[in-house]
Formats: C-alpha cells, sequence, structure tokens
C-alpha cells in the first residue's frame, strides 16, 4: 500500500508540474554550454540536458555502455568493455571503478544563459527492500555577459536488488566563468562521498542459473534472500577536487568606422597572445572496512596485518601548476592555426595502511608472512613536464588538434604523450558528411600505487617499466542517413592489469586491439530504430578482455498528443557476446582476470514511454522485463547477478527563474 501511494504522489507532482511549466509563459532558452580540456582550458560546446530522448536511460546502471561489467547496483562499482570509450587507469586506481557516478574535471559543464536556470530532477524505483533513489539539481546564471556562476548536486541512494549491496552517493560542485575581452577565468570546485557495502558476489550461482537445486525444487528466489559472501564490508571513496584556469590576452582594437563622417561606430578586441595559470588540486581516500572476523579471513587468501577484521586506509593529494603561452588562431589572415608552449609543474602525496603489528614483540603466527618485500607507508613524487599545442578548429574545410607533451624530472622522465586529431567535410546528398582521423603515441610510467602498495589483504613492491601505446582510428559521421562509423587499432606492450589472485602485474609483451563501432539510426515517420553496435577483438584475452559483439538497439514510436505532449514509447536493448568477464575484488575496488567463468549472451530489456510537456519531462519503465524469459545466467560479473525486473519513473523539471 505505502509503495501505491508513493507512485500515485510522483505522478500527482509530475501532473502538477507539467501543468505549471505549460502555463507559464517564460521560456528558458539556454544560450550554450562548454566544457574544457586539459591542461590549457581550450573551450569545446557541449549540450544542455533537457532533451527528451532516452531520459530513461540514467535510471539503469546497465545502459552506461552497451557492454558494461559492474556488480549490478546503480552507483556501485563498474568497468567499461568497450576498450575506446575506457579510460586510462588513474594516479588513484580506486576511483576508478566509481567514475560513472563522480564529476571530474572532464564532465565539467560551463553555461552562459540569458535568464537564471535550473534543471531539478528525480527518479525512484523499487519497492520498501530494494528502493532506488536519485535526486539531481543544476543551477546556473549570469551575472553579466561575461560572469557566470552555478552549483550543483547529485544525491543517489539504493538498497540494492540484493542483500549487503546498498550504496550511498552524494557528490556537489560549484563552478564559475568569467569569459571577458582580455581576461578569462574557469574553475570549479567538486566534492564526493561515495559509500557502498561490498557483498563479495553471491555464494552459489544456481540460485540464479538453477534455484531448485539450492531452493528444494523452489523456482521463485527472493533476490534478498540469496546469500552473500560478505555481509560486513564496506568501500568508501571521499574527496575534493579544485580547479582554476586563467588567461590573460594581449591584443588590439579593430574599429569600424562609419564611411561618411569618418567617425568609431564600434571597436572589437582581437586577441593575439595569451598567457595561461591553471593551477589544480586534488585529494581523495579510500577506505575499506570489513567487521565480519570469519569472512574476512576465509574469502581473501591473505591476511597481512590483522586477523580481527580489515581496516585499510589509503590516501592521495596532488598539486599542479601549469604556465603557458598561446598564439591565438585568426589574429591575422595569415594565422591559420593556433600554437602553445606550457610547463607543468605536480607534487603528489601517498599514505597507506600502517603495519600496527610492527610494534608488538611477537607477529600473531597466523599472520600471512610479507613476501621479502619492504612497501613504504608514505612516499611522493616531484614531476615535471613540457609541452606544445597546435590547433586550428576555426573553418569549414579542415580542422585539427595535436598535442605533445615530455616527462622531464621524476618517475616521468622520459614519458611521451602525443595525441592529434583532423577533421575534413564535403558534401554528399546534399548534407555535410564530416571524417575525422585520430591517433596518438603514449610512453607512460605506471601510477605510484601500481608499484608501492600495502593494505590487509593485498601488498606488492614492483619495478614497472614504462606502458607504451599507438592508436590509430577514423570517423565517418554521414547526417543524412543517420550513420556514424568509427574504426581503430591500438597496440599495447607493457600493459598493466590485476591478475587472477588480485595483485598488481605486467604484461611484457604486445597485445592488439581491434574495434569497429557503427551507429544507424532509422525511421519511418513515427517509427524509429537506432541501433550502436560494436565488434573488437585482443590478441591477449587473459590481460584484456572484451566481449566480441556488443549492441544497444532501440525501438519506439515518437509522436505528439494534443499539439503539446511530446511522447517516446518503445523498448530498447543492450547484449554483448559471452566472454571471460573480469571479476570484482571489492578490497581494492579492482577488475581482476580470470579463466573460470563466461559471462555474457543475455539481452537486458526495458520497456519505457518518455514524454515532455514544454519544460517537464518525465518517464515510466519497467527494466530488465525480459527476466527469466530466455535463459537464466543473467550476471554482469562472476557471482554479480544483473538487477532483476523493477518498476521505476522520474521527472526532470527546468525552471525558467
Amino acid at each position: 500500500m505505502k509503495k501505491f501511494i508513493k507512485y500515485i504522489s510522483i505522478i500527482a507532482i509530475i501532473l502538477f508540474f507539467g501543468i505549471y511549466a505549460f502555463a507559464k509563459k517564460t521560456q528558458l532558452e539556454p544560450s550554450y554550454a562548454w566544457t574544457i580540456t586539459q591542461p590549457l582550458g581550450e573551450r569545446y560546446l557541449s549540450s544542455i540536458d533537457t532533451l527528451q530522448y532516452n531520459y530513461q536511460r540514467q535510471a539503469i546502471p546497465s545502459l552506461y555502455s552497451s557492454a558494461f561489467a559492474l556488480t549490478g547496483n546503480l552507483g556501485a562499482e563498474g568497468l567499461n568493455m568497450i576498450f575506446f570509450d575506457r579510460n586510462a587507469m588513474s594516479d588513484f586506481f580506486f576511483s576508478d571503478a566509481l567514475e560513472a557516478w563522480m564529476p571530474s574535471g572532464a564532465t565539467q559543464k560551463y553555461f552562459n544563459t540569458r535568464i537564471p536556470m535550473t534543471l531539478l530532477s528525480y527518479n525512484t524505483g523499487g519497492g520498501k527492500t530494494n528502493t532506488q533513489d536519485r535526486l539531481a539539481a543544476v543551477f546556473s546564471g549570469n551575472v553579466n555577459k561575461a560572469l557566470q556562476i552555478g552549483a550543483a548536486m547529485d544525491y543517489l541512494y539504493s538498497k540494492g536488488s540484493y542483500d549487503y549491496q546498498a550504496d550511498k552517493d552524494f557528490t556537489w560542485r560549484a563552478f564559475a566563468s568569467y569569459i571577458g575581452d582580455r581576461y578569462e577565468m574557469q574553475a570549479f570546485y567538486n566534492h564526493y562521498n561515495l559509500l557502498n557495502k561490498e557483498n563479495g558476489g553471491i555464494t552459489d550461482d544456481l540460485y540464479i542459473t538453477d534455484p531448485a537445486k539450492v531452493m528444494g525444487g523452489e523456482t521463485n528466489v527472493d533476490p534478498k534472500a540469496i546469500p552473500t559472501n560478505l555481509t560486513g564490508g564496506h568501500s568508501h571513496i571521499k574527496g575534493h577536487e579544485l580547479y582554476l584556469n586563467q588567461r590573460y590576452k594581449i591584443g588590439y582594437y579593430h574599429h569600424t568606422k562609419d564611411s561618411i563622417n569618418d567617425s568609431i561606430t564600434s571597436s572589437t578586441y582581437i586577441p593575439v597572445t595569451s598567457f595561461i595559470w591553471t593551477l589544480n588540486f586534488k585529494q581523495e581516500e579510500h577506505l575499506f572496512l570489513n567487521s565480519v572476523v570469519k569472512e574476512d579471513t576465509t574469502f581473501f587468501e591473505n591476511s597481512f596485518l590483522s586477523l580481527t577484521g580489515t581496516e585499510d586506509d589509503t590516501k592521495y593529494w596532488k598539486l599542479s601548476n601549469t604556465f603557458g603561452i598561446q598564439l591565438l588562431e585568426g589574429f591575422h589572415k595569415y594565422a591559420k592555426f593556433g600554437l602553445a608552449a606550457y610547463a607543468t609543474y605536480e607534487y603528489r602525496k601517498y599514505n597507506q595502511t600502517s603495519d600496527s603489528t610492527l610494534y608488538l614483540e611477537n607477529k600473531p603466527e597466523k599472520l600471512t608472512p610479507f613476501p621479502g618485500i619492504t612497501v613504504p607507508q608514505s612516499g611522493s613524487q616531484n614531476l615535471l613536464w613540457v609541452g606544445g599545442q597546435l590547433t586550428k578548429q576555426k573553418g569549414s574545410i579542415l580542422t585539427y588538434s595535436a598535442l605533445a607533451q615530455f616527462g622531464v624530472i621524476g618517475d616521468v622522465a622520459g614519458d611521451i604523450d602525443v595525441s592529434g586529431n583532423i577533421s575534413t567535410r564535403f558534401k554528399l546528398f546534399g548534407d555535410s558528411v564530416k571524417i575525422t582521423g585520430y591517433g596518438y603515441f603514449k610512453n607512460t610510467a605506471p601510477p605510484y600505487l601500481m608499484n608501492h602498495f600495502i593494505s590487509n589483504h593485498f601488498a606488492w613492491s614492483n619495478d614497472f617499466g614504462k606502458t607504451r601505446k599507438f592508436r590509430a582510428g577514423g570517423i565517418i559521421n554521414i547526417p543524412h542517413t543517420g550513420t556514424v562509423i568509427n574504426a581503430g587499432f591500438e597496440t599495447i606492450q607493457n600493459c598493466l592489469y590485476f591478475d587472477k589472485d588480485g595483485n598488481a602485474a605486467q604484461f611484457s609483451d604486445n597485445i592488439q586491439i581491434f574495434s569497429a563501432s557503427l551507429k544507424q539510426n532509422l525511421h519511418f515517420k513515427a517509427l524509429h530504430w537506432d541501433n550502436e553496435i560494436t565488434y573488437q577483438t585482443t590478441s591477449n584475452e587473459a590481460v584484456i578482455p572484451l566481449p566480441k559483439l556488443a549492441i544497444y538497439s532501440n525501438l519506439y514510436l515518437q509522436f505528439k498528443i494534443a499539439k503539446v505532449l511530446n511522447v517516446q514509447l518503445g523498448v530498447d536493448c543492450n547484449y554483448y557476446t559471452r566472454y571471460k568477464a573480469p571479476a570484482y575484488n571489492p578490497a581494492t575496488m579492482t577488475f581482476k582476470s580470470q579463466d573460470e567463468l563466461l559471462i555474457g549472451n543475455h539481452p537486458f530489456m526495458n520497456i519505457y514511454a518518455t514524454c515532455k510537456l514544454k519544460k517537464t519531462r518525465f518517464f515510466v519503465m519497467m527494466s530488465h522485463v525480459n527476466q527469466g524469459w530466455f535463459d537464466t545466467n543473467s550476471f554482469a560479473l562472476p557471482h554479480y547477478p544483473l538487477n532483476p525486473r523493477k518498476f521505476q519513473l522520474g521527472i526532470s523539471i527546468d525552471f525558467a527563474n
């Protein structure tokens, strides 16, 4: 009854705000949004999240990617298995598993709006024992034409479909920008606190694949009743980041005169040279706690520091400063490109779990002895890079960008990072076709924690060499036919990964990956069929396991009711072929190789309806509607089942203040 009242109340709120937005005469028309690139803060146009199309996807964790290896819960750990969409390992690898839910400089958006903008959204699903709620808000307003300020928050709470799987993620951020003739500034402050229960997966896959065998003939199993490997495990990621990019532009004024009386009618400032300073401070902490002693010593093979539970604590912070000078594109008719040079100095500091048994006269005999290694409790790095950038973003025929960065001091000495892309356009079928080529070569030092790490269950001391990567590919975009083709090749030497035991490892030989993807959107009147198909292959499935084929397909009707209510009604599905998916390690929040279980070959289907009435969007959806229809092998990771069937709904309102 309470569940029914909850949904009725939400539907009533949807209708109220829909009528409110329809009656309100003021219309919010944001001018534009943009993101910036590192390290010089170049701006690139982006979108504002007000589209009706596929609004429901944000409520389903498995739709973050067409092949997403995840522990099951919205807001929980996951790894993108589309290799060309995957980010490189960060300096603090714990947080990589939660990057889909964390704010970052790469995803930070800035806005320029004519009137203040507030985007408020809320979605929910499930019942009392498996509820899933997410509340998010974004505000941005212009003080004047040049100065913009904003703030945002995202609160995600999910009890999980399976036991001991809940998570509570809270992030907030403040941001500002000033775009003037001479001075520019872009800044943000991000704060995040993500707490996840770790259940270690279910104890027996038969509860999903053949429940009658373990339930005495019973086939209906309450997901919350399935026993899990851990009941007292928690992972906690918390941190904050301050970013400030400033530039001062030197140039001249171009005056426009009246031809009759020779008076100046307007003046335009033409910048020639920019002086750039970028400051970035970031601090993160990872805690892994496990209070159930018996599970702690049986689930994990080693216990180096404690036999009475685990309290791992790893901290990291960095401070970087980048100083650059840039000759700007277009200040003169012969200046067809922009050219920049810069230097970045960065200091990193790491503090790890201390060995409290060092102060005991006699260590407990049952503790696992360290395998002849010494791991410092703390460490630091002083790093210096120099680099240059060449860009041409103006013009309709040819644009390009190239960045080269070289390590000079510290562990990054000898590092090379060269990347670039080039695009051109031509006419086909009366439309503009865009072709882009891209590539990079990287020779980079391993993260500090891959060489030096200590915790209760895992410890290593390595001397890994630099990882070398070469990638080349191209993209063809044909808007007239709704076609995007992307194909590329990458070779990796000294690839970093986590082996079957969960330890840091490096594969010295070359690994080749080929990937080709097709996005094809088809429609006939109100009927639409959108598809994303990715084929990829790897020469070493033990180190880099990948599903060979991954598909996202969306079949829907798009129409209007009473000329005011836009409706998208359809069914979507993601599917990938079986492969030896990595296993999840809750103690380090990493994904390790395994060769025992095949994961995949299970479609995840959702029936949904999304609607938009003026400035209000809402959706209703039954996710994983096909649970148990075709097969029962519905796992996303070894011993981590996909979420079962669930009814969900949500609302988003764009307020014009």
